[in-house]
C-alpha cells in the first residue's frame, strides 16, 4: 500500500469520495425500496479513508497513519475503535490525546453529518425502546435516544448505513434522523437500555390488581399491608442495581426517589447541583423502595416514621462505596435519599480540598495542640465531615487512641474506634462522650455540638488534656462563640477550651478539560470579595463552556473555601457574655483571618472557579 500523503491533495478528495455518498441526507419518500438501492449505496467507514483525512487534517503523521493501515488487526468492531487504541497525540494544538469520544466528533463535523453524544441521564428509556425491539436494533448497530414531535432521533456509528431507515419510517410513521455516536456508547447502551426497559416492563406486569396511590399520610398506612411487587423480584433487583451503577459512574453524591402524584422521580446530585434522571410507575417505585429498605436492613412495612440504615457495595471498578440510607414519610409514599460515600471523598488530601499553604499551616498549629476544642461550621453539605476525617487520618497514628460518636458513623475507618448515636436505647452524644473518657483517648470527635450536655462533655474532655473535634452550625467562624454562649457554655470555659474555629464553604470547581482564560468579574463584585483584604491579587480568571468530561456544565468536582479563626489572647479578651460578634470578627480579620468570600475571591484569581459560585455560598457583607 502506498504512503498516505499529507495535505489537501489527491487522497483527501478520494477518502471523502469514498467515506460519503452522493446523496448523503436521507429524505422519506414514495420511491421503492429497489429505487432507493439504486439512488444511494449505502457505504461504511473504512479505516484507510479515516486515517487519510486524519493525516490531510495535521492530527497524525504520515509514517504512523501508513504503519497502523498496514497492520490490518481484528481487534475492533470500528475504525476509529483501532484509531483510539493507539493513543496518539494530535499533532495540530493544543495536541491533546486523540480519544474516541474527540474523534468521534472530528469524523462528524469532517462529514457533515450531527454528532451526538450519549447521555443515560437525558434519555426518556421507556419512550425510546417502544419504538423498535432489541433484535432490530441489535441488527443494525443503532440505538433510539429520542422522540419527540414526530422525529425519532437514532445513533449510530455508520451515519451513510441508511437501508432500514426507510423501512423503520413506515412503520413508526416518524421521521427518522440519524446522529453520528461513540460506537463503544452504543454498543454498551444497546444492552443496558433495552434490559431496563423490559425490567421496568416486568416488574409492572408482575404488580396484581389495581394500585391504589397513597393520596394523605392515613392512607400510608395501609400500603405495608398491600406490597404490589417483591423486594426479591429480579426485575426490581436489576432496577436497582442500575440506578446505582448510573450514580457511581456520574460522580453523584446523593440519589433522590421521591414520590409523586402519579409517578415517581430519581435524581442524582452531582457538583451539589440535582439533576433529574428518570421517570418511574409507581408500582415499581414502591417495590424498589422495599428493595432498598431491605438491603438496609429498615422495617419494610413501617412506612410512617422515618428510618435510617446504610449498605455497603462495590463499583463496577471494585471500590467500596458505602451509602447512607434515609427515609421520609410524604403525602404520595416514602421518600428515600441514599448519601454516596467512597474512601477518597472523606479522606483526601488538604490541597485537593482547597487548602492554600497559609490555611493549612493555620490549621496544622490548631491540630498539633495536645488538648483543647476546635470547631467545624457550616451548613448542611458543606463538607465538614470530609475535613475532619481527613484531619483524623493525620492524627490517628499508632501512639495515639482516636475515638468518635458519629450520628450516624459516615464512613467506616480502620484507623479510629467509632461509636454510632442511638438514641432509642438512650446513647447519645453527651453519653456517648462520656463513655469515651473512660477508654484512654487522646483525640476525640464528636459528630455535632448540638445541644448543652454535649457542649459540656466537650469542655470536660478539653478540660481533662483531650484533643476534642467536633462541628457546629453557624454561618461564619466569629459566630460559633456566640452559638456555644448560646447553648449555655460559660465565657471562662470557652477561654480556656476552645483552640480555634473554621468555616467552611463548597464551590465548583472549573471542568480542568474546558476552561480557558476569561475576562475579571466585573469591579463592583471583584471590590466586594476582596476589599479591604487583599489590594493587588492577579486575576488568571478563567470560564469553561462546557465539554463531554463535566456533562455540558462546564464545572468538575468541587473544593472548598475556608475562614479560620485561631483564639489568640486579643480575641479571648473579648468573649465575655454578652459579646460583640461585629468586634470579634474585625479583630480576627486583624490577626490574620481571611473570610470565605476572600478566599473565593482567591480561588477565582488562580482561575479554579467563578464569581457566581462563590457569590452563591459566601457572605459579602
Amino acid at each position: 500500500m502506498p504512503a498516505l500523503s499529507r495535505g489537501g491533495g489527491s487522497d483527501y478528495s478520494i477518502a471523502m469520495a469514498s467515506i460519503k455518498p452522493i446523496n448523503t441526507p436521507h429524505r422519506p419518500s414514495a420511491e421503492s425500496s429497489s429505487s432507493r438501492a439504486a439512488r444511494t449505496e449505502d457505504r461504511r467507514l473504512r479505516l484507510d479513508d479515516i486515517l487519510k483525512l486524519m493525516v490531510a487534517d495535521g492530527l497524525v503523521p504520515s509514517a504512523d497513519a501508513d504503519s497502523l493501515a498496514r497492520s490490518r488487526t481484528q481487534r475492533f468492531e470500528h475504525p476509529l475503535e483501532l484509531i483510539a487504541d493507539q493513543k496518539w497525540r494530535s499533532q495540530s494544538p493544543p495536541r491533546r490525546t486523540l480519544t474516541l469520544d474527540s474523534l468521534v466528533e472530528w469524523l462528524a463535523g469532517k462529514l457533515g453529518v450531527p454528532y451526538q453524544h450519549i447521555d443515560p441521564l437525558k434519555i426518556d428509556l421507556v419512550a425510546v425502546t417502544q419504538t423498535m425491539s432489541n433484535a432490530y436494533a441489535e441488527r443494525y448497530r443503532i440505538l433510539p435516544i429520542a422522540v419527540a414531535d414526530g422525529v425519532l432521533t437514532v445513533a449510530t456509528s455508520e451515519p451513510f448505513v441508511r437501508a432500514w431507515a426507510d423501512e423503520l419510517e413506515k412503520i413508526l410513521r416518524l421521521k427518522v434522523q440519524l446522529v453520528f455516536a461513540n460506537p463503544k456508547d452504543i454498543r454498551r447502551f444497546l444492552g443496558e437500555f433495552f434490559n431496563l426497559a423490559r425490567s421496568m416492563k416486568k416488574a409492572q406486569e408482575t404488580s396484581k390488581g389495581d394500585v391504589s396511590l397513597a393520596r394523605n399520610f392515613e392512607q400510608l398506612v395501609e400500603m405495608g399491608k398491600h406490597g404490589q411487587l417483591d423486594a426479591n423480584d429480579q426485575h426490581v433487583v436489576h432496577i436497582v442495581d442500575w440506578l446505582w451503577q448510573y450514580a457511581f459512574e456520574q460522580r453523584a453524591s446523593d440519589i433522590h426517589i421521591e414520590p409523586r402524584r402519579d409517578v415517581g422521580v430519581v435524581r442524582f446530585r452531582i457538583d451539589g447541583v440535582l439533576h433529574q434522571v428518570y421517570s418511574i410507575p409507581i408500582p415499581v417505585l414502591v417495590a424498589m423502595t422495599s428493595r432498598i429498605k431491605l438491603l438496609a436492613r429498615m422495617e419494610i412495612v413501617e412506612k410512617r416514621r422515618p428510618q435510617d440504615g446504610r449498605i455497603k457495595t462495590v463499583a463496577p471498578n471494585g471500590q467500596e462505596i458505602e451509602l447512607r440510607i434515609s427515609t421520609m414519610p410524604t403525602a404520595f409514599g416514602e421518600k428515600i435519599v441514599m448519601r454516596i460515600f467512597t474512601p477518597e471523598v472523606l479522606v483526601r488530601d488538604f490541597q485537593e480540598l482547597g487548602f492554600t499553604g497559609e490555611d493549612r499551616e493555620r490549621w496544622d498549629k490548631m491540630i498539633k495542640e495536645p488538648y483543647g476544642i476546635i470547631l467545624v461550621t457550616g451548613p448542611t453539605g458543606s463538607g465538614k465531615t470530609t475535613t475532619l476525617y481527613s484531619t483524623m487520618k493525620i492524627l490517628a497514628t499508632p501512639e495515639v487512641n482516636v475515638c468518635s460518636i458519629e450520628d450516624p458513623i459516615e464512613m467506616i475507618a480502620p484507623e479510629f474506634n467509632q461509636m454510632q448515636v442511638q438514641p432509642a436505647i438512650g446513647v447519645d452524644f453527651a453519653s456517648g462522650v462520656r463513655t469515651l473518657l473512660r477508654q484512654d483517648p487522646d483525640i476525640i470527635m464528636v459528630g455535632e455540638v448540638r445541644d448543652r450536655d454535649t457542649a459540656d462533655m466537650a469542655v470536660q474532655a478539653a478540660l481533662t488534656g483531650h484533643l476534642v473535634l467536633s462541628t457546629l452550625h453557624t454561618n461564619d467562624a466569629p459566630t460559633a462563640i456566640t452559638r456555644l454562649l448560646d447553648l449555655g457554655v460559660p465565657p471562662y470555659l470557652i477561654n480556656s477550651t476552645v483552640l480555634g474555629v473554621m468555616a467552611q464553604r463548597l464551590v465548583r470547581t472549573l471542568c480542568p478539560h474546558c476552561k480557558k482564560p476569561a475576562d475579571p468579574p466585573d469591579e463592583d463584585t471583584w471590590r466586594m470579595l476582596t476589599s479591604p483584604f487583599v489590594a493587588d491579587l492577579p486575576r488568571n480568571t478563567q470560564a469553561a463552556e462546557g465539554c463531554l468530561e463535566c456533562r455540558m456544565t462546564g464545572y468538575y468536582g468541587r473544593l472548598g473555601l475556608y475562614e479560620i479563626m485561631a483564639l489568640t489572647p486579643a480575641l479571648r479578651r473579648l468573649i465575655n457574655a454578652a459579646p460583640d460578634d461585629a468586634k470579634i470578627r474585625e479583630l480576627a480579620y486583624k490577626e490574620g483571618m481571611k473570610p470565605l468570600r476572600v478566599s473565593g475571591a482567591m480561588k477565582i484569581a488562580m482561575g479554579m472557579t467563578t464569581a457566581q459560585e462563590v457569590v452563591k455560598v459566601a457572605p459579602l457583607g
